[in-house]
């Protein structure tokens, strides 16, 4: 007897490997991809401009990258102590006006070199509640703690939706017209919103993408984290503290089901050897100096040296 529906998900035609070079942006959610694939040592960026959970904030990135844009005085302001920037997260916010500048611009330099070189997307949407900044009619990525007076609260149509992630896939692909791309949804619930405006704000982001995936399935494959968090880990215990984000078992399985239907399995046994080595960095002794650790140890390094040799990429 099955006691928990399982999703189906169908098999990526570009499975992702170690020659791969992925990108991964967005909420949170591709923060914890983006630490798994960092983790089994595969050839990723993450969120190079810190979490963003809107797709027209995203769009916006993308852009400024590929045309190659850069930030000036005009992009940023003082507030609380520190530099920001409305497009960006507030983790890169500095007490520096010239360094935060060109922290940016650094930043932007190199994400427009790795949207060259990109075999893959995976873009994850948290969101489509939107803050428009009033004095420049412009959404932005983070509010830094400005007073929300300063902003209107909207949600992006679908139609809106739509139209930002084929701008994003367009911009993407004039420069790099070989780039593959996954797409999903949060399954972080959004429930300082409300409950059913997170559910609206979801139905959104999910009727967009598949209005996009289903006329271009031979570039774009969509994952359904969400729904494998709503109808597989239908339960509280899959969820942290807060209940609202995905608990680490929660993630593990939502990695997996992610690593088996759109990593190639000629990569598994690779993944293995290097989840061991991880393992074992890990490990702490009882007493660091008897013969049966130094050989533990020795045998480590082996390891190491040995998939360096294959992959000179690794790094431990």
């Amino acid at each position: 007897m099955n006691f928990t529906t399982k999703v189906p998900i169908a098999k990526s035609d570009n499975p992702i490997n170690y020659d791969s070079k992925i990108i991964s942006l967005g909420s949170c959610f591709a923060d914890n991809i983006g630490m798994k694939f960092e983790y089994f040592k595969f050839q990723i960026t993450t969120n190079p401009f810190g979490i963003i959970f809107n797709p027209v904030s995203i769009e916006n990135l993308v852009s400024r990258a590929v045309i190659k844009q850069k930030f000036t005085e005009e992009d940023i302001f003082f507030h609380n102590d520190l530099w920001h920037c409305y497009q960006v997260h507030s983790e890169l916010s500095h007490s520096d006006k010239t360094i935060f500048l060109d922290r940016l611009n650094q930043i932007l330099s190199d994400f427009h070199i790795q949207i060259f070189k990109s075999t893959h997307f995976q873009i994850t949407y948290g969101t489509s509640w939107v803050y428009r900044n009033k004095s420049s009619n412009s959404i932005v990525a983070n509010c830094h703690k400005v007073p929300q007076s300063q902003f209107d609260k909207e949600i992006l149509s679908v139609e809106t939706i739509e139209k930002s992630i084929q701008n994003t896939i367009d911009l993407i692909r004039k420069v790099n017209p070989n780039c593959h791309f996954i797409y999903t949804v949060s399954p972080v619930r959004h429930i300082k919103d409300g409950f059913v405006e997170n559910q609206r704000s979801k139905a959104h982001l999910i009727t967009a993408v598949h209005k996009i995936v289903n006329y271009q399935l031979s570039i774009i494959n969509y994952f359904p984290s969400y729904e494998i968090m709503m109808d597989e880990l239908r339960d509280y215990r899959f969820y942290a503290e807060d209940m609202l984000h995905p608990s680490k078992t929660a993630i593990d399985y939502i990695w997996k089901r992610f690593s088996e239907n759109y990593i190639s399995e000629e990569n598994f046994a690779t993944m293995e050897e290097v989840c061991s080595i991880q393992k074992g960095l890990t490990h702490r002794p009882f007493n660091s100096n008897t013969a049966s650790h130094q050989k533990f140890l020795n045998t480590l390094k082996n390891k190491i040296v040995k998939l360096q040799e294959k992959f000179p990429h690794f790094k431990f």
